[in-house]
């Protein structure tokens, strides 16, 4: 059994604040590219996959990470709290890989070539289908609407926690703080 840490540590931190980071350029580009009608991806587009591709790989081992760095419950918050917590942070990585996911698959049926930043080629999720085309694209609006609302509430708690309740929960995720 792995041992429960009262705090996130460097590695968990570091994961977290890049990951924050990633997701605003992500979401900049893909809100200030023109939409996607045909033809072969633009340079807002290829860095817009490959900014996503990123990403993945990092969810991906950031939640590996904390499969192996479990980080125990501040007893101190109710229970409703705590539970809520969970299912949030747990609701984050997955809309997370499931907006990744899509929007690969997105640009697979469409046939793009996908490579990250232009120099490493990655495989073709599906074959070209201009059938899957409309479905994916509205799976993956659907995904990043919905991870952006997950995001809403988890910064809402966040604030919640440092205004309201004056607790020091939004701390221990913070660069540089030990808690």
């Amino acid at each position: 059994m792995l041992k429960s840490a009262r705090s996130y540590g460097a590695t968990a931190k570091a994961l977290h604040w890049l990951v924050v980071v990633l997701l605003i350029v992500q979401y900049l580009i893909g809100w200030l590219m023109q939409d996607v009608h045909g033809g072969p991806p633009g340079t807002a587009m290829v860095l817009h996959i490959s900014f996503g591709i990123l990403i993945l790989a990092l969810i991906a081992f950031r939640l590996a990470w904390r499969l192996m760095h479990p980080v125990a419950q501040d007893a101190s918050l109710p229970a409703w709290q705590r539970n809520l917590s969970e299912l949030v942070h747990w609701l984050l990585y997955a809309f997370v890989l499931a907006t990744t996911l899509s929007g690969w698959l997105f640009a697979s049926a469409r046939g793009w070539t996908v490579s990250l930043f232009f120099a490493i080629p990655l495989p073709m999720l599906t074959s070209q289908s201009p059938a899957l085309i409309y479905r994916i694209d509205g799976l993956h609006q659907i995904m990043e609407w919905t991870l952006l609302a997950v995001i809403g509430v988890h910064v809402g708690a966040a604030l919640l926690h440092l205004l309201v309740y004056r607790d020091r929960v939004l701390q221990q995720m913070l660069p540089g703080e030990i808690s």
